[in-house]
This record gives C-alpha cells, structure tokens and sequence, in this order.
C-alpha cells in the first residue's frame, strides 16, 4: 500500500504507512519472544517484510522526489534505487552476524526508511521548519550515498529492545524514548530526521565513552 502510494506521489500517506509497519516491526519480535513461538521461518519472513517496506518504498519516494527537481533527461534519480539495494545487503549481513543479539552495527534499515520517507513530506508538512536543500538533487543524492555507506558500516548502534522494563541498565533508551516524544509534540511530522540523527548521535557517544572506559582498563 506504501508503494501504490508513492506512485501516486501521495508521500504522506505512504509515510504514515511506513509508521504503522515501524509499529509492527518493533512489537513483532517481542511478542514471539513472550508467546513463545519465535522461529527461524519468523525470521527469514521478517526480514522479507523489511527488505519491502524499509527497502523498496524508500527507494521509490527518494526516486520520484529526485525526479521532481531534476531535469526529464537526468539518470539522477536511479540513484536513489541503493537505497534498496543497500538495504537487502544490510538484512543479509544482520541475519548471519551473531554480533548483534543486542545491538546494531550498521544504520538499521527502519531508521533509514524513516529517515527518508519524512524527508518526502518535510517541507510540505505543516510547521516552522523548511529545508530548502532538500530541493537541491546533489545534497539528497550526497545524503543516500552517507546513509547507505552507514547501512553497511561496522558503527555500532543502540539497539530499542528492553529485555525488562526497569530503569536499571535502560537509562539510554528511556531518555532518547523521552526525547522522542518532545520533538514530536513539538514538531510532528518534521521531528523525524531529528530522532534519527539523534539516534546516530548518541549511538556514537556511548561507543566514545566504551572506548574511553577500554582505554583506561
């Protein structure tokens, strides 16, 4: 539904749809886990899922916003088709790595999917913030090569997943969770990339920090 959607440059929409299945991906896995019925099946269909909803809608709303500002002749646009393509190898690398039971390495492929498809509805969302580069083909292409390049990184990343739900051990999480939700009272829809900027930012901080903390050891 999110990609007829971006067909029909109905960006909107197809992000609010990109949301609902954001919803369902982070709860899916910790009602296998509490039911008891996680599989290796559920975890091949998962990624399936990711792969089309966080790879190949993106793709097709950075590819018509491209088309949107260039030229009718330009191959520009193609560019924005890594962005799926980075994406498989993202889930292909996450399904064999057992380095990350409880983190990420590499940009999870939701958060860039969320990255972009807000940046699709940013400057016509109703608020105080406009982005005029976003209308600038090179700086968007610039951005789909960085977050692709951060898809496949060996950067470590906070993971959201509360094995409870004390305050003990998930200091982080509930503060970036507060966070979240005063960029989006404060600006709705266009907190978007703020909230995965953000999640880079402290990502890299506490890895900062653990280094320091080895350093010193």
């Amino acid at each position: 539904m999110a990609i007829v959607s971006a067909f029909a440059l109905d960006f909107s929409t197809s992000f609010w749809l990109m949301m609902a299945a954001a919803v369902f991906d982070f709860f899916d896995g910790f009602a296998a886990r509490m039911l008891k019925v996680s599989s290796g099946l559920g975890k091949q269909l998962d990624s399936l899922a990711d792969m089309v909803t966080f790879g190949v809608v993106p793709g097709m709303l950075v590819f018509f916003m491209l088309k949107d500002i260039t030229d009718s002749a330009s191959y520009l646009p193609y560019i924005a088709f890594m962005i799926p393509v980075f994406s498989a190898l993202r889930l292909a690398k996450f399904n064999i790595d057992e380095r990350q039971n409880q983190g990420f390495l590499g940009l999870p492929t939701p958060a860039n999917a969320l990255f972009f498809a807000s940046l699709s509805v940013f400057n016509e969302a109703d608020g105080a913030l406009q982005f005029h580069f976003l209308n600038n083909a090179f700086v968007l292409t610039a951005i789909v090569v960085a977050f692709c390049f951060l898809m496949v990184s060996e950067l470590p990343l906070m993971a959201l997943k509360f094995k409870g739900f004390g305050w003990q051990g998930n200091q982080i999480k509930y503060i970036f969770l507060l966070a979240c939700a005063l960029l989006i009272s404060a600006f709705f829809i266009q907190a978007m990339p703020f909230i995965i900027l953000l999640y880079l930012a402290i990502s890299i901080a506490q890895n900062i920090q653990s280094n320091k903390k080895t350093v010193k050891k």
